[in-house]
């Protein structure tokens, strides 16, 4: 017996040996600069709620944190034509701080005698830029609009090292109260993008089972992160050791150049295990509600998903959200692959088995509309709807689009832009002195461009934007 255990604990503690000895071979030992390191205290955090009471005061420590950024991190980067698509060298073509407004602010768009009010949630690593297509068409049909930034965001990827779940979840409930109390009795929706996702659910279970805080009056959710890719539960780990001296790199899973002005390149471990905790203990409160019955109050829900997503489940978003849900009030609007552009065999993995499953099952409680082609050797593009509890297709929609040459999906983080959007677009704005980080069909010998060849591969922008913007229009407006 003695022998056996020391034979496991061997084999132990060399698997443990050799996956440290991997994961420091994997570090890299990448060169950490000052938005990396820069620790910037303005920050709102859960911990400050009680003297940040209001978005007022949520906007003076902004309006703190970003001279607090101009200090100890734009302040000590050179500047010149070197450095032209630096994000951190005043000036540069990647620098967001000159451009009038700063979309990684915090804004709000008001209007006379407002239909009702909308709070919009970007995503990790991203910034209020998400939603600024959105938010003028929106307020420009009567709704009041918040695009708030969340904490960790729109200033340098170190915010996110250190920034908790529950300091974005006590921002959220600043910017309710706000609208709240300008609103009335008129209907506030949350719009949520991948992480501002769950946290608008979290936010709606909490104001369901607290007295005093306004309920939603309908979510609309867009590529939710509510189920993650099982890499993101390893990231407390690698974080973890990241504390073990010569160890630091590990606090950061990818260390890129910064050059989008609006979302950071570099991902620390901290982002990654905190998106993984909201997700589980929103799954886990929802798991348990349903159980007990106690979502029939939940407000109405739409949901818009690429079939395909390296980022979040698409499983997770039919299982663990829709499913949970009330009966018969939400919806789920899906986005196929291109099936005249790619074939299965050339497809690591074919959606079609989830597509067909999401068609087919008569005991899903929600609506589905799948956006596919009209057949496999059309690119014109159709709206195939079915209702709740239902296998049957009631209504086949022409939409007027077509799939645009050499585009075999969309992807996670190009659901919220339109294609004549400035920065990531199809086509570059007719101010060429503008940085555009859209559409690039470029090909040539690899290593000549500053862009990493993933950022050229996935997709930036929407071509179906216009149809999402109806159905957000036509939701509100139900």
């Amino acid at each position: 017996m003695k022998t056996r255990l020391h034979a496991g604990a061997v084999l132990l503690a060399g698997g443990l040996a050799a996956m440290l000895s991997l994961t420091i071979a994997g570090c890299g030992g990448p060169t950490l600069k000052p938005w990396h390191t820069e620790a910037l205290d303005a920050e709102f955090t859960e911990d400050k709620a009680d003297e940040v009471r209001s978005f007022a005061d949520y906007l003076r420590l902004e309006d703190q944190l970003f001279d607090q950024l101009e200090r100890q991190v734009y302040a000590e980067m050179p500047t010149g034509p070197e450095c032209a698509l630096e994000r951190y060298s005043a000036g540069s073509a990647a620098d967001p701080q000159h451009r009038n407004p700063n979309w990684n602010r915090s804004f709000e768009l008001g209007t006379e005698a407002p239909a009702g009010a909308v709070l919009l949630l970007h995503g990790l690593t991203d910034s209020p830029y998400t939603f600024r297509a959105l938010a003028k068409t929106l307020n420009e049909r009567g709704l009041h609009v918040l695009g708030l930034r969340m904490p960790g965001h729109g200033t340098a990827p170190s915010g996110l090292a250190s920034v908790s779940w529950r300091d974005m979840a006590a921002a959220v409930q600043i910017g309710m109260q706000h609208l709240a109390a300008q609103m009335g009795d008129k209907p506030i929706h949350i719009v949520g993008y991948s992480t501002g996702a769950p946290l608008a659910v979290n936010y709606t279970l909490d104001a369901l089972a607290t007295e005093g805080n306004p309920v939603p009056s309908s979510l609309i959710l867009v590529s939710p992160a509510v189920g993650l890719h099982r890499a993101a539960a390893l990231a407390g780990f690698k974080r973890r050791l990241s504390y073990v001296p010569g160890m630091g790199d590990l606090a950061w899973l990818q260390v890129l150049p910064e050059f989008d002005p609006y979302k950071y390149n570099s991902f620390p471990t901290n982002a990654a295990e905190q998106v993984h905790a909201i997700t589980r203990s929103v799954s886990a409160r929802l798991a348990t509600l349903a159980r007990s019955g106690s979502l029939p109050d939940f407000p109405p829900t739409l949901v818009f998903k690429s079939t395909v997503d390296a980022t979040v489940s698409t499983d997770a978003v039919v299982d663990n959200l829709l499913a949970r849900l009330g009966p018969d009030r939400n919806e789920l609007v899906l986005f196929d692959v291109n099936r005249s552009a790619v074939k299965s065999i050339l497809m690591t993995e074919d959606p079609g088995p989830l597509t067909d499953r999401v068609m087919n099952d008569d005991s899903l409680p929600f609506a589905v509309t799948l956006v596919a082609n009209e057949n496999t050797k059309s690119t014109r593009v159709v709206a195939r709807h079915k209702a709740a509890f239902s296998s049957e297709v009631s209504r086949i929609q022409p939409l007027g689009l077509d799939w645009p040459r050499g585009i075999i999906s969309l992807s996670h983080v190009a659901l919220p832009f339109p294609p004549d959007d400035p920065m990531y677009g199809q086509r570059p704005p007719d101010n060429e002195d503008l940085l555009f980080l859209g559409e690039m069909a470029i090909q040539g010998e690899r290593g000549i461009l500053k862009l990493p060849d993933s950022w050229l591969l996935r997709l930036r922008y929407t071509p179906f934007y216009d149809y999402m913007e109806q159905r957000v229009l036509g939701w509100l407006k139900d």
